[in-house]
């Protein structure tokens, strides 16, 4: 696939495409600067809408408790970060329950990110609570003209000529998520250079078919 010999392009607060989620988005970046005393930070939002993103960008100690839910690997760093909190088994809860009055009592920082917001988790009652002490945001995904708005701002940025047509085909055809999508433009822009080629339907076909070949 060509998307794997791309570049990776660590996830930031800069490359974070924000929609709607401007004030969000301000309220995190405020509280990772120290702006705000409060222990913990949730975020949380549906499948795609940017959390491991954001948590990735924050470069806090991450932890996924989808992949880990006993939280065996989460070091005892003063800046931690849980990813999937609703993932986390009774031993993983507990050990949350534990960093948490940790990072309380040293002035540390706790960044979550969930489907739900912890008063409606499937967690121990006194690590909810924990939880829902501090900053919570919701995180909404982006509509399809936010999307396609991106789209074609990083092309811009790239002096790459997309049209609206171009655009729509991917919407329709190219996972929906940023990230891909984000990096179908980086790959395009690569494929119209090595092929001496303006972007056109015909061109972005024959990159997305080599994607699924």
């Amino acid at each position: 696939m060509i998307l794997d010999l791309l570049p990776e392009s660590p996830p930031s607060l800069d490359n974070f495409v924000a929609g709607g989620n401007a004030e969000t988005v301000a309220a995190l970046t405020g509280w990772l600067a120290g702006e705000r005393r409060d222990t913990s930070f949730c975020l949380w939002g549906e499948s795609g809408c940017g959390r491991s993103h954001l948590l990735q960008a924050s470069t806090f100690a991450l932890v996924d408790a989808a992949l880990d839910p006993a939280l065996a690997s989460a070091p005892a760093a003063e800046q931690l970060a849980v990813d999937n909190v609703d993932a986390l088994n009774e031993v993983g809860q507990i050990a949350l329950f534990n960093h948490f009055n940790r990072l309380k009592m040293s002035g540390g920082m706790l960044l979550t990110a969930a489907p739900q917001p912890p008063v409606h988790l499937a967690l121990r009652e006194d690590l909810r609570t924990r939880l829902g002490s501090g900053l919570i945001y919701r995180l909404l995904p982006l509509s399809d003209a936010e999307k396609a708005a991106a789209i074609a701002a990083q092309a811009k940025e790239r002096a790459l000529k997309l049209t609206p047509e171009v655009i729509a085909y991917l919407m329709r055809h190219a996972p929906r998520d940023m990230r891909t999508l984000s990096m179908l433009v980086v790959a395009l822009d690569q494929y119209t250079l090595e092929q001496k080629r303006p972007v056109t339907l015909p061109l972005l076909r024959e990159l997305l078919n080599m994607e699924n070949a």
